[in-house]
């Protein structure tokens, strides 16, 4: 039997998020798995139809914590103390990353980060992640437990199974807080989010200038999906960075990831290497983003993404 502590996240509506559902069905992947669901405050109504064995809430985060998560690593620690499991499973969120890291330096645990597969079960996980800048694969082997792992947004298709979990509520742990969040500011957000959109198109710097980038949102618009950008276009100047896929930016997996005008340097393709479809547009035919699209197109993206957009446009009509 391979024991999983599920840290679970909720979306903007409280429900569910999409990359839970994802780690969820990562979960069941893996050998006699028997998996625990921990989430903040009260269960939503998507949590307790998990096809999970169980549904544990603990404190919400409150305001005071949101971005600290000192309180959040107290209580996820708690759990693991009290139920010991093979696996600490989160999604590679902000939240993730920074819950995770610390959970596996109080336990002197092995962490497995930006993880695109896991397999295996009680006293050998195997994961697979990007290493290198995202220009390879590693697989990795973990026999001490809990492996901390952090999974990839994308890497896996959301769970549709559904279950009837028991639920039950943990005591809080005993936070030292030692940073106070005294303001915050929200991203304002049309659309999809990036790293839950089913098609990216992105820009870089062979874009010229921010002006391209109104192109790229229409085309994302009528796509359904989300604008990205490389490292240099937004270090230019000419989109928020919140919108950076990359070693340094978001990781994203969508169905089609459309690069405009990107070279395809290690550190973008990091970002997007887990991508269904790469499709590519640059005049550069030596580029190295060729190396990495299923599909390509060697010419200007003025003409090449103005036709696309035009058909996209026909056919939707």
């Amino acid at each position: 039997m391979t024991t999983i502590l599920l840290i679970a996240e909720s979306d903007e509506q409280g429900e569910i998020s999409q990359a839970t559902l994802q780690a969820v069905a990562a979960a069941n992947g893996l050998n006699d798995a028997q998996i625990t669901v921990a989430i903040a405050g009260d269960a939503p109504g998507s949590a307790t139809s998990l096809p999970v064995d169980k549904v544990v809430t603990v404190s919400a985060i409150d305001a005071s914590d949101s971005g600290i998560y000192e309180q959040a690593t107290a209580d996820v620690a708690a759990l693991v103390s009290a139920s010991n499991p093979d696996v600490a499973l989160f999604s590679k969120t902000d939240f993730g990353s920074v819950v995770g890291a610390r959970l596996a330096f109080r336990n002197d645990s092995a962490f497995a980060a930006d993880c695109t597969e896991i397999s295996g079960g009680s006293g050998s996980i195997s994961v697979t992640r990007p290493v290198c800048g995202g220009s390879a694969l590693a697989e990795f082997e973990i026999a001490s437990s809990p492996a901390v792992i952090t999974l990839r947004a994308g890497a896996y298709e959301p769970t549709a199974d559904t279950g009837s979990p028991s639920v039950e509520a943990a005591a809080a742990g005993s936070a030292d807080k030692r940073a106070t969040v005294t303001d915050t500011v929200a991203e304002a957000r049309d659309g999809v989010r990036l790293e839950d959109a089913n098609f990216v198109v992105s820009g870089g710097r062979g874009l010229g200038g921010p002006e391209p980038f109104s192109v790229l949102t229409d085309l994302a618009n009528a796509m359904g999906g989300a604008v990205g950008a490389s490292r240099a276009a937004c270090d230019a100047g000419w989109i928020d960075h919140s919108h950076q896929v990359g070693l340094t930016g978001k990781s994203v997996s969508p169905d089609v990831y459309l690069a405009v005008g990107i070279s395809g340097a290690s550190q973008h393709m990091a970002g997007c290497s887990s991508s269904r479809a790469i499709v590519a547009i640059n005049k550069d035919g030596d580029s190295n983003i060729f190396k990495e699209a299923r599909f390509g197109v060697v010419g200007d993206w003025e003409k090449v993404l103005s036709s696309f957009l035009a058909t996209v446009r026909e056919l939707k009509a």
